[in-house]
């Protein structure tokens, strides 16, 4: 049964403590649903609730969520579930730091948001970013978008992670 408890993390936990949690919690939600839009809803609060429990950069996080693949426009992505701002609601493949690991499907790591050809400033105070493509039989079907206010808020280990992360949604849902 699915319970409010489950985005709740303690202080003080290590960052790879707190993915641990999330991919538990994560696989623990998708038992028995499959649904996309409730996965990505859920796992967005999960990101969200994890980043701002643990110690800077990581509680600098200002946006959580995923694009998923348009399914009317080829080559784009919608706004999918998310924690934060408002958003862009669409972002062609090519396009910035999500178009780039849409157009890849790979993983891309920016340390500083204003070094990186095309960035989208959807939101001003986002300095660094990473976002990793769910891929479903090769194809990206959606990606996982995470935003921080601070330079430098993610690393490998935030990769390896979130690239886990991604395989659990692409094998829990129905895309």
């Amino acid at each position: 049964m699915v319970h409010a408890d489950s985005s709740t993390f303690n202080s003080g936990v290590s960052k790879s403590q707190a993915y641990e949690q999330v991919l538990e919690q994560a696989r623990a939600l998708f038992d028995g649903q499959r649904n996309w839009i409730c996965n990505t809803a859920n796992t967005a609060s999960l990101l969200w609730h994890a980043y701002h429990a643990l110690p800077t950069p990581s509680n600098q996080v200002n946006w959580a969520g995923f694009y998923i693949l348009d399914p009317k426009v080829p080559n784009q992505l919608i706004l999918g579930p998310f924690q934060g701002k408002v958003a862009c609601q669409t972002i062609k493949f090519g396009r910035g730091v999500c178009g780039a690991a849409a157009q890849s499907g790979e993983t891309q790591l920016v340390p500083d948001v204003e070094l990186f050809p095309g960035h989208i400033a959807c939101d001003s105070e986002s300095q660094s970013e990473i976002v990793v493509p769910i891929l479903k039989d090769g194809k990206v079907v959606a990606i996982i978008d995470i935003d921080c206010a601070a330079k430098d808020g993610f690393n490998h280990d935030d990769q390896r992670h979130l690239e886990q992360l991604a395989t659990l949604l692409a094998d829990g849902c129905d895309w």
